[in-house]
């Protein structure tokens, strides 16, 4: 597997077991001194000097995905604020030093102790880039004062402190099913991320993408997505609205919809995320038609009143 092709993700390391190689410039994030000591390489970047290179991949320990260790106060600048739909609104964050490492799915914390704003967990809405440029993308809560000093007060120029990345909904780089997402909300986000990486390395089978809203001014990233569509013959997508009927659009929740669009998800691997209610009703729907339960990744956004430790432990709702 693959996803920048620039040595940044680390989705392409792999253990060199003989032959030599040279590994070119990449980042000590995606190929730790440690990793390099150990005989692993990043194969984006590497070019052999041998005429053979032996490596091990695919083990079952390589599939799962070695988590970064978090890191505290990373500083970051907002390089630009837009309103994407009723409520919500996207940041992109860039890093003034170290580049966030984290796998698409996970979610950082984001506040200001000193102006009293507590920090709270929002999922990147992008796979990991060269540059570290991160998305979030926030809906405001009546109650939450973290997304209100977001959505009402942060601008362009600002700089922020993050703390990330945790959490573990996250794709395998190794799966070869087809894949449903499914996404409600600001829930949209990590699926986002997750699509992503996967059709940037060249994933090769289905990807459906069925974003759930209650009426059209609650929809954002159709620009994206329909780009997808464009490109990559192997996605396609469709939004379902739940309060109104309009042209365009499916009708219905998803529990009514996905059995119509999709009868059969035996073989499938399906990500949901949204409010717990949603992910519930996904992950009932989906285990109907035959998803296994060992396919099903789900990330309910719960609300969050604790401390920045507690929200790391616990999945993210956009506060």
């Amino acid at each position: 597997p693959n996803n920048c092709r620039a040595g940044a993700c680390g989705e392409c390391k792999v253990r060199v077991r003989s032959g030599d190689f040279d590994q070119g410039m990449v980042l000590d994030m995606a190929l730790s001194p440690e990793d390099r000591l150990e005989g692993y390489g990043l194969m984006c970047m590497a070019k052999p000097l041998s005429e053979e290179l032996v490596i091990e991949w695919g083990s079952e320990d390589d599939a799962r995905p070695k988590f970064f260790p978090p890191s505290q106060n990373m500083l970051f600048v907002v390089v630009s604020k837009s309103f994407c739909a009723t409520r919500v609104v996207e940041l992109r964050l860039r890093p003034v030093g170290a580049l966030l490492r984290y796998w698409p799915g996970q979610y950082i914390t984001l506040g200001d102790d000193g102006a009293g704003v507590p920090y709270r967990a929002y999922s990147m809405a992008n796979a990991p880039r060269p540059d570290g440029e991160i998305v979030l993308q926030v809906a405001r809560s009546d109650d939450g004062g973290t997304s209100a000093w977001v959505y009402d007060t942060l601008a362009a120029g600002d700089r922020v402190k993050i703390n990330g990345a945790y959490g573990t909904f996250v794709g395998d780089p190794t799966v070869d099913t087809p894949v449903l997402c499914l996404a409600a909300g600001t829930g949209v986000a990590p699926v986002l991320a997750l699509a992503e990486a996967a059709l940037r390395r060249g994933f090769r089978r289905p990807v459906s993408f069925l974003v759930s809203a209650r009426s059209a001014d609650e929809v954002y990233a159709g620009g994206m997505l329909s780009w997808w569509h464009a490109k990559y013959r192997n996605f396609n997508y469709q939004v379902t609205l739940t309060r109104e009927e309009r042209a365009g659009y499916l009708h219905g929740r998803v529990d009514a919809i996905l059995p119509l669009l999709l009868p059969d998800l035996s073989g499938h691997s399906v990500f949901a995320a949204g409010s717990p209610e949603f992910v519930d009703a996904c992950v009932s729907t989906v285990r109907k038609l035959g998803a296994q339960d060992a396919l099903i990744h789900s990330e309910g956004f719960f609300p969050q009143h604790g401390t920045d430790e507690d929200a790391a432990v616990a999945s993210p709702l956009k506060r």
